[in-house]
């Protein structure tokens, strides 16, 4: 059950945060060579309800073929990408924070710049080829 406003962290808040601890000893671990991130979001993705865990194995997929230097890691219990260690895009199931869309965001790590002000978090309800080209040219922008 979610907390009411102003009564601190919801329970998925708070087990996004669980994660997040468990993904720091994780990250320890594969300084040690006894990770594997890749494994950790594939799993993470295979426990996902759909539509949601469809659209991530998309994204998953587009984001290996157009940035293959792009390290799969999860991020707060979400699938992420990082390069040298630092997350440049995740994406968030609708279902971890009980939203009515799933998102594909991007770390200001993420070379997304465009004037003063430009997106960093995109909503997505369905993947048509139309939306998987557009995933596709951001993260190659992401990652230049």
């Amino acid at each position: 059950m979610a907390s009411e406003p102003n009564e601190g962290f919801t329970a998925e808040e708070r087990a996004a945060m669980q994660e997040r601890a468990r993904e720091l000893r994780t990250e320890r671990q594969a300084k040690k060579g006894k990770a594997d991130g890749e494994r950790d979001v594939l799993t993470r993705i295979a426990e996902m309800p759909e539509p949601d865990r469809t659209i991530a194995g998309r994204i998953h997929a587009i984001i290996k073929t157009v940035a293959p230097e792009l390290t799969p890691k999860t991020w707060y219990g979400m699938p992420a990408y990082a390069r040298g260690g630092s997350v440049i895009c995740f994406f968030q199931s609708a279902n971890k924070f009980k939203t009515r869309y799933a998102t594909l965001g991007f770390t200001d790590t993420a070379h997304l710049d465009e004037d003063d002000m430009w997106p960093v978090a995109f909503a997505l309800k369905e993947l048509t080829p139309a939306v998987e080209a557009q995933i596709s040219a951001l993260i190659k922008k992401a990652v230049r």
